[in-house]
C-alpha cells in the first residue's frame, strides 16, 4: 500500500491565543495525501486555505497537532535542513509571482540553484530547458517588466520546479491573469502532475477548476468540511467504491460550491418540483422545502403552506398541484429514509441479513411509483441495478444506460424516456438518503 507523502495530524493553527482578538485559522485539520495526487484547496476567500498551504510550506507551525511530509517534522529541521526541504522537496507559486524585478528572467528562475550549490553553466541548462518547455525560451534575456502576466506566472512555475521538488504548492495562481492566461497555467501544472507525476496543491476558490483535481478538499472557517474524489479521475488515495457515492449532491455542488449538504439537498427536492413559477414562489419553495426535508413541519403543513395567500406567508400555488408537491416529497423523504439505513449499514458492515430487505423495499417503491409490470428476469435485474447504484458500484451514467439496454445485452429494454424518469428519481432518494452532518447516529 502506497504511503502518503503529507500527513495532517489534528493540526490547529490559532493566532493571539489568550487574547480578546482569538482566532483559529485552522481547526483540528486532518488529512493525507498521496505522492502524485492533485488535490485542490477550495473554499470562500479568509476560510483558511491558505493556512494549511503555508502550512506544508514550512513557515507557520502548527499551534497543535503535528504535520509529516515524507514521514518526518519539517519544524523539527535546523535552519540548513529547512532550507533543503523548501528548495528541493517543497517548490512554491504565489498569485503575485514575486519575482525580482532586477533580475533577468533566467536568474528568476535558476536563484533556487544557487543554494543548491549548483554550477552557473549547469544552472542555465537547466532553466534554458524549463523556459523552453513552458514556452518562454525567448525570454530569458528579459527582466520581468517585459512580459505579460501570464508569462511571468509561466516563469513563476519554471521557477518553483527547477530543483525538482516532489510537491508544487500553488496558492491563488491564477488570481491576477485573464481567462486565456489562466487556462496556459493551469495546463502546464496539469501536465507537470500527469507527466512528472509531481504532487500538486492547490488553493483556488474558483469552481471551474475543481476539475483538475484528483480529490477538492473543501475548507470552511479553518475546519475541512468534506473531501470529495473526483469521479473522472483514477484515484491514487485508497477510496472504498462501496463507501463512495458520486450523486447529483457532488453535481450539485459544483454549480453551488459554498453551500451545504443540507442547503444541496434543498435545492435537489426544488429541481425535483419545480415547474413553471415566479422567483418569488420559488424562494418560498426553498424555505418550506427545507422545514419539511429537516422534519420541521408535517405534509399537511407543507401543503397549507403552498396554498395560502401571499399576504399570509403562502405561495398561492393551485391546489391540485400543490397536493402532488406535498406527495411527492413527503414520498421521497418516507422512501429515502431506507436509503440512509442501507447506506449507514454499508459503511458500517453491520447488516445482519436485513441487506436483501432493504434493496426489496427499494425495489417495490420504483416499481409502485411507474406502475411497472416485471416478469421475473427484468425484476432480478432492475433488484440487481438498484443494489450495484446505491453500494456506489455503478455511476448514474450506467445506471441509466442499462435501464434502456435491450434484454437481450443485459439490459431491461425500457425506453429512454422511461429510463430517464427512472433514473432522475432514484438520484433523488439517493441524494435526500445521504447523511449529513448530525444525523443517523
Amino acid at each position: 500500500m502506497i504511503e502518503p507523502i503529507i500527513k495532517i495530524k489534528d493540526v490547529s493553527i490559532v493566532y493571539n491565543i489568550g487574547k480578546e482578538n482569538e482566532f483559529h485559522a485552522s481547526d483540528h485539520v486532518n488529512m493525507e495525501i498521496y505522492p502524485g495526487e492533485y488535490i485542490i484547496f477550495f473554499g470562500p476567500s479568509g476560510c483558511g486555505k491558505s493556512t494549511i498551504l503555508y502550512c506544508v510550506l514550512g513557515v507557520l507551525p502548527p499551534t497543535s497537532g503535528q504535520i509529516l511530509v515524507k514521514g518526518e517534522n519539517p519544524y523539527a529541521y535546523s535552519a540548513q535542513e529547512m532550507v533543503r526541504y523548501q528548495t528541493k522537496v517543497i517548490g512554491i507559486m504565489y498569485q503575485a509571482f514575486y519575482l525580482i524585478p532586477s533580475l533577468t528572467i533566467m536568474d528568476n528562475v535558476t536563484l533556487p540553484m544557487i543554494f543548491e550549490g549548483i554550477p552557473p553553466n549547469e544552472r542555465k541548462i537547466r532553466g534554458q530547458a524549463l523556459l523552453n518547455r513552458f514556452g518562454i525560451g525567448q525570454h530569458g534575456h528579459k527582466l520581468p517588466d517585459a512580459l505579460s502576466g501570464g508569462q511571468i506566472q509561466r516563469v513563476s512555475v519554471a521557477r518553483s520546479f527547477i530543483n525538482d521538488p516532489q510537491i508544487i504548492l500553488a496558492d491563488e495562481p491564477v488570481g491576477n491573469l485573464d481567462s486565456k492566461s489562466a487556462d496556459q497555467v493551469m495546463d502546464t501544472l496539469d501536465e507537470i502532475n500527469r507527466v512528472d507525476k509531481k504532487t500538486i496543491i492547490l488553493v483556488t476558490h474558483d469552481a471551474k477548476y475543481l476539475p483538475y483535481a484528483h480529490r477538492v478538499i473543501y475548507v470552511r472557517d479553518g475546519k475541512v468540511a468534506r473531501i470529495v474524489p473526483n469521479p473522472e479521475k483514477k484515484q491514487i488515495a485508497h477510496v472504498d467504491k462501496q463507501k463512495t457515492l458520486v450523486t447529483e449532491m457532488e453535481q450539485l455542488a459544483k454549480v453551488h460550491p459554498y453551500l451545504s449538504p443540507s442547503e444541496l439537498k434543498v435545492k435537489s427536492m426544488i429541481n425535483y418540483l419545480t415547474q413553471d413559477f415566479t422567483l418569488e414562489q420559488l424562494g418560498g419553495l426553498e424555505k418550506y422545502s427545507k422545514l419539511m426535508i429537516d422534519g420541521k413541519i408535517t405534509k399537511d403543513r407543507f401543503y397549507e403552506l403552498l396554498t395560502a395567500s401571499f399576504e399570509s406567508g403562502g405561495l398561492e400555488i393551485r391546489p391540485s398541484v400543490a397536493r402532488e408537491m406535498a406527495e411527492k416529497t413527503d414520498r421521497v423523504l418516507m422512501q429515502a429514509k431506507d436509503v440512509g439505513r442501507y447506506r449507514r449499514r454499508l459503511e458500517r458492515n453491520n447488516f445482519f441479513g436485513t441487506e436483501n430487505k432493504l434493496i426489496i423495499k427499494l425495489l417495490g417503491y420504483v416499481m409502485a411509483e411507474f406502475e411497472l409490470q416485471l416478469d421475473g428476469l427484468i425484476k432480478k435485474r432492475l433488484k440487481d441495478l438498484i443494489y450495484d447504484r446505491i453500494s456506489g458500484l455503478h455511476k448514474k451514467a450506467t445506471f441509466l444506460k442499462k435501464l434502456y439496454l435491450p434484454r437481450e445485452e443485459g439490459g431491461l429494454g425500457f425506453s429512454k424516456e422511461r429510463a430517464s424518469q427512472i433514473t432522475q428519481y432514484f438520484e433523488k432518494l439517493l441524494i435526500q438518503g445521504i447523511e449529513t452532518e448530525g444525523k443517523g447516529h
